[in-house]
């Protein structure tokens, strides 16, 4: 069955090009030019749901940024931020509250479809090796990952992360101590034709680490390991 992309743009040539070369890749494909109407459309009772969002930020009534943030108050489904601004990336990604990813115009078309079809990729990657597991869960001391569930739970309670960064504690969790570099991180799990700046992973891994309220002056989840990237601290649940 085909996946379902939602196009959110305000320019009707922008939705036609990139509808044309969505469609010849086998998505199935919707667009709307508003906020308003990518709120209605991805809450339509019925039918079956949007996979990936492609969502401008300069959008004529609410702002992309404000739009992601009401998505993400109920939904997980993937977005991809089009933006036309030149602000860096670790703020762009950080006002952003919740982007899997991000793209510049002008773009190619054809690198719009490789970005759709990396996050897409993340949903196959969920057979997870070396690590300890009770059923579909990851078992450590103070935290539990349950992979089929997609839900998170420490000491505190449960955790809500965004889709991307549960993939992102799911790659480190599955091999406790290994270091894993910025440039593996992107492999892994933004997939092999990201084109983005590597500081992308470092904004990712602030927002969890604020989520999970692992400090990262003394980190006990997310452990930094200079000039090289990232491992995870936590050790079996004995």
């Amino acid at each position: 069955m085909a996946h379902r992309v939602l196009i959110v743009d305000d320019e009707p040539q922008i939705r036609t090009v990139l509808r044309a070369y969505l469609e010849a890749d086998g998505f199935e494909v919707n667009e709307v030019g508003t906020g308003a109407d990518t709120l209605r459309e991805l809450t339509r009772p019925g039918g079956r749901p949007i996979d990936v969002v492609l969502l401008d930020i300069g959008l004529p009534d609410l702002g992309g940024l404000d739009v992601l943030q009401k998505i993400r108050a109920a939904s997980e489904v993937y977005v991809i931020l089009v933006t036309a601004r030149s602000e860096e990336v670790d703020k762009l990604i950080g006002l952003s509250v919740g982007a899997d990813d991000y793209i510049t115009k002008p773009f190619s078309p054809r690198e719009v479809v490789a970005r759709v079809k990396a996050v897409l990729r993340r949903n196959a990657r969920a057979e997870v090796k070396g690590a300890p597991t009770d059923g579909d869960a990851l078992v450590f001391e103070g935290l539990v990952i349950d992979r089929e569930r997609r839900e998170i739970t420490t000491g505190a309670g449960p955790v809500t992360l965004s889709a991307l960064e549960f993939d992102l504690l799911l790659a480190l969790a599955s091999a406790p101590g290994r270091v894993f570099s910025r440039a593996q991180l992107l492999e892994d799990v933004w997939g092999y034709d990201f084109y983005g700046d590597e500081r992308v992973v470092d904004v990712h891994i602030r927002g969890m680490r604020a989520a999970l309220g692992d400090d990262a002056a003394n980190p006990q989840i997310i452990g930094t390991v200079r000039g090289v990237g990232y491992k995870f601290l936590k050790k079996a649940a004995s």
